[in-house]
């Protein structure tokens, strides 16, 4: 897989004043105090900005705040955008027939959960771990859930997710956030670390944790879930979280049958 250099920083659209007044609007809030001995009027707020001296590095206040509305306009894009993890079901419960299945974001942050009240694993950064889980999907905001069922191979399915990803990054605008986010992103598509190995082993444990959940919930038999992800987990968090969900799977079979 090729490594996505850092997204290239764009500026914002010249079609959105609102972002730029509410700036402003924040700026004169934290700096009235000093500028102004009365209660200033709303266009003494601009008046206020624009002229202000140029700071040290020979940046002028007004340059500053155009990079501050930027990023803010920025960030909301890159939100607005994600927020198509919260709306897209995953597939394999879709074809399974399951009725309001989660979402791609729902099983984010159950990984997410899991990585935060795991116990002590040494040599394991858990906070690295928690921000994988969170990343590691992202990209299927643009490009869906791909599943085997597709039949899209795993090239091509590589190529458009990191394609995804890309475009997400810029959308972001570029920058150290950004950056970070392709990292964890690479790292765990390469299974490249220890906290990656984890969080591969997560998302085959929140999966059929959820599966066993959805087979009481509906009375249905999803051996597919559990027959693909057997004998695949790379650590011991994930093989003995992975056999008690068995061990009550195995329960929960028996007593349906009675």
């Amino acid at each position: 897989m090729a490594v996505i250099s850092p997204a290239t920083r764009f500026a914002p659209p010249l079609n959105r004043p609102f972002h730029r007044r509410s700036i402003l609007a924040s700026f004169h809030s934290s700096s009235r105090n000093f500028l102004f001995l009365g209660k200033p009027t709303p266009s003494s707020t601009i008046v206020s900005v624009r002229c202000q001296k140029p700071v040290s590095d020979g940046v002028s206040s007004m340059e500053s705040m155009n990079h501050v509305v930027s990023s803010v306009s920025s960030s909301i894009d890159f939100l607005t955008l994600c927020h198509r993890l919260k709306t897209t079901k995953r597939k394999g419960w879709i074809n399974q027939g399951i009725n309001g299945p989660e979402s791609i974001a729902d099983h984010m942050y159950r990984m997410a959960l899991m990585a935060l009240i795991a116990g002590d694993l040494t040599g394991v950064d858990r906070e690295r771990c928690i921000k994988m889980a969170i990343v590691h999907d992202i990209a299927e905001a643009i490009v869906g859930d791909i599943t085997p069922s597709d039949g899209v191979p795993k090239e091509e399915k590589s190529r458009r997710e990191t394609a995804a990803l890309k475009e997400m990054c810029e959308v972001l605008g570029g920058g150290l956030r950004a950056e970070e986010i392709t990292e964890l992103w690479l790292e765990y598509e390469n299974n490249a670390s220890l906290e990656a190995n984890i969080v591969k082993d997560f998302d085959k444990v929140e999966m059929i944790l959820q599966a066993l959940e959805y087979e009481a919930e509906h009375g249905k038999v999803l051996d597919e879930f559990f027959i693909s992800t057997a004998g695949k987990f790379q650590t011991e968090i994930g093989k003995s979280w992975a056999a008690e969900i068995n061990a009550r799977r195995k329960s929960q079979l028996t007593n349906r049958q009675r």
